[in-house]
């Protein structure tokens, strides 16, 4: 439990690599590969969306000769790969479950099926 991220109703732990190249496949950037945490309230697609639109910014705005090579601003490339990074088995649900779910339950004693 001590990776685990909250926020007021949830804990969680959804965690991602992302990879990304840029546009044209120039030698700028062989690509980018994060590890990241995210909520499950954001969704992937909007992070990487944010991600790369921030990123081409900064990086234009420090190498103004990139400008030349990325006409239109646009650094990185259409499309991306991700993945869930993570191996949650039904043991570790049922330990939270049981140690974390229920203490303050009006429903009393509900238990997890075997």
């Amino acid at each position: 439990m001590e990776y685990y991220r909250k926020t007021s109703h949830t804990v969680f732990d959804c965690t991602y690599q992302i990879v990304w190249i840029t546009k044209y496949r120039y030698s700028v950037l062989v690509h980018v590969h994060i590890y990241v945490s995210i909520p499950p309230y954001l969704s992937v697609s909007k992070l990487v969306q944010y991600l790369k639109g921030k990123t081409s910014r900064k990086i234009q705005q420090e190498f103004p000769e990139l400008r030349k090579k990325y006409w239109g601003q646009h650094l990185w490339a259409t499309g991306y790969f991700v993945r869930t990074a993570g191996n949650v088995t039904d043991q570790i649900i049922k330990d939270y479950i049981d140690k974390h779910q229920g203490k303050d339950d009006k429903y009393g004693d509900f238990q997890v099926g075997k």
